[in-house]
């Protein structure tokens, strides 16, 4: 369930939430013709690339879990993302996502899965994947749920209500500074 490109250096770990952060999250979307844009979300990451963070996306994706499409709808449309992100300037290092419901009405999915957010799982697997400069590594989510899982990583979370992800990400990297 993850897109990587691993390398072995050690940086600090931008996590994002995939709808809503992203892209405004317009009700399961799965097709490149249905992703509205962020404002200010390639410049973002680009932000974020130049800063020295590697980016991960960690996303819950019940629409797999609801019979909405499959989990090759959703690497698929990951695939395209990422390659709209790096013509932008952009660097993902790897897409989690977590197709798993507790009450899913497909059996194959019902279940509270460790990477279901509120749950921690992909954050770990992302900490676990890549060596991390952990202090100034941090999550942004547009739920509480995605805090609660930053939280029980030991990271830090930052909510993001929309509006210009750049100017949101400027703020959040100006209150992880730790200085050496």
């Amino acid at each position: 369930m993850v897109i990587a490109n691993a390398t072995r250096d050690t940086r600090p770990m931008a996590f994002l939430d995939r709808d809503g952060v992203l892209n405004v999250d317009t009700g399961y979307p799965i097709h490149p013709h249905e992703i509205v844009w962020m404002k200010g979300c390639f410049e973002a990451l680009k932000r974020l690339k130049d800063a020295g963070y590697r980016v991960v996306i960690v996303t819950n994706q019940s629409g797999v879990a609801r019979g909405f499409f499959s989990e090759g709808d959703v690497q698929a449309l990951h695939n395209w993302m990422n390659g709209e992100f790096t013509r932008s300037g952009g660097d993902i290092s790897a897409f989690y996502y977590c197709p798993y419901l507790p009450d899913a009405p497909l059996e194959a999915y019902r279940q509270d899965h460790p990477d279901r957010k509120p749950n921690p799982g992909m954050i770990f697997r992302g900490l676990r994947d890549y060596p991390t400069d952990f202090a100034q590594s941090f999550l942004i989510g547009d739920k509480d749920s995605d805090l609660e899982a930053a939280a029980a990583a030991g990271i830090r979370g930052f909510k993001f209500a929309g509006g210009d992800l750049d100017q949101f990400v400027l703020q959040c990297l100006s209150s992880t500074h730790v200085s050496s």
